[in-house]
């Protein structure tokens, strides 16, 4: 599914496109920090062969976050030639580490009000012009466009006097804390007093003289689409080839990750990671764990299940949904990037679904998981498109 927003967009900050790369060289050498079967058979499925022991000898790389770091530092001198690709963008962390993905879609959702109510009053004054200056589409909405995909969310300790004021309008209401740079579901907790939050701001860090870690608070969704009265997730692949304009492939093939237990939203539930969290790293260690399945269905079986439910139209505009979810995501974060054309991202979009068949924007991983724990695992990540 290609998206281009020169056709479909409807906001947008102006750019310059992506100068086009030079043609591919006959034999493409690739180089890896990670030795994946589901990369590795890609690449050698391709005929493509591994790089020698030059440090430039590659072509294609798939990196590791330290190694793009390091790539992209000014005091590397390192300069990519015209025939090298990598699996980063060098501050791909604005969409992907959780506080600042929450900034930049707070601010983006103002942008969009902004040109929305400037268009507004510009056809009431009966001219346009005003309202399309420095932007990239032509048109303008005529219809608010749904931004609310994103839970209710805070950014502690920064954010707390105005997380307290929300937290008093529902005192019976969860919330989950994460923190803001970590991943596979390492320090995630529920919390449905103030009291809780007091504990963990108070708790002394390992360290001395090290600042409390940042967390985001998010509302929790209490009411989760259940299959087999457990909760589950979606995770999706989308692959970014260039950020201005925005060109987003996303993959067919996803699938869904279930808790071990069934759903519940008993408060003396609250600490079991098993019924809340789909972290297949959490999940693998329940007693419960199906070791053949892991947990995970593939998307295709999952809309199979959802239509006989609910019917084709109701998941079609579901999914429709989703890829919106990407889109503006990604929209969020375009003026903020550094579009380099030798760049590109392969994003694993976290998305929940409550029971209303709303979606909801989880966050956004960088390093999508590419490791098979189990047969069916395998056949889902080395599935050909």
């Amino acid at each position: 599914l290609l998206y281009r927003p020169e056709r479909h967009s409807r906001v947008g900050r102006s750019a310059t496109a992506c100068p086009p790369m030079a043609p591919p060289p006959l034999v493409a050498r690739f180089k890896t920090d990670l030795e994946k079967a589901v990369l590795l058979q890609n690449f050698e499925r391709r005929g493509w062969v591994r790089g020698g022991a030059d440090e430039g000898d590659w072509h294609f790389y798939w990196a590791s976050v330290h190694s793009v770091r390091q790539l992209f530092n000014p005091e590397s001198g390192y300069r990519l030639s015209d025939h090298q690709l990598i699996n980063h963008f060098p501050n791909h962390y604005e969409l992907t580490r959780k506080d600042l993905m929450v900034k930049n879609i707070k601010r983006y959702r103002k942008e969009v009000e902004k040109l929305y109510t400037e268009a507004q009053l510009a056809r009431e004054a009966g001219g346009i012009e005003r309202a399309t200056a420095g932007f990239i589409a032509p048109q303008l909405p005529d219809e608010r466009v749904d931004l609310d995909f994103l839970p209710t969310t805070f950014l502690l300790p920064a954010d707390y006097s105005l997380f307290v004021e929300e937290f008093r309008k529902d005192p019976t209401q969860m919330w989950i804390m994460k923190p803001t740079s970590k991943a596979q579901g390492k320090g995630i907790f529920i919390i449905n007093k103030l009291t809780q939050i007091k504990r963990w701001a108070t708790a002394k860090p390992n360290a001395p003289h090290v600042a409390p870690e940042a967390y985001v608070i998010s509302r929790y969704i209490l009411d989760p689409l259940l299959i087999g009265g457990k909760k589950f997730d979606l995770r999706i692949y989308a692959l970014v080839s260039c950020y201005r304009p925005l060109k987003v492939h996303v993959h067919r093939q996803g699938f869904a990750r279930f808790c071990a237990y069934k759903y519940s939203n008993d408060v003396t539930a609250i600490d079991n990671e098993y019924i809340h969290l789909t972290n297949v790293a959490i999940q693998k260690h329940a007693d419960d764990y199906n070791a053949t399945h892991g947990g995970k269905l593939s998307l295709k079986n999952l809309r199979l299940h959802l239509e006989a439910v609910y019917g084709l139209e109701r998941v079609e505009k579901l999914f429709e949904e989703i890829g919106w979810i990407i889109v503006h995501s990604l929209k969020a974060v375009q003026s903020v990037i550094i579009n380099d054309r030798h760049c590109f991202e392969v994003y694993g979009y976290d998305i929940m679904i409550d029971n209303a068949l709303k979606p909801w924007l989880i966050e956004v991983n960088a390093s999508p998981s590419l490791s098979a724990s189990t047969e069916t695992d395998r056949a889902l990540k080395l599935r050909r498109p």
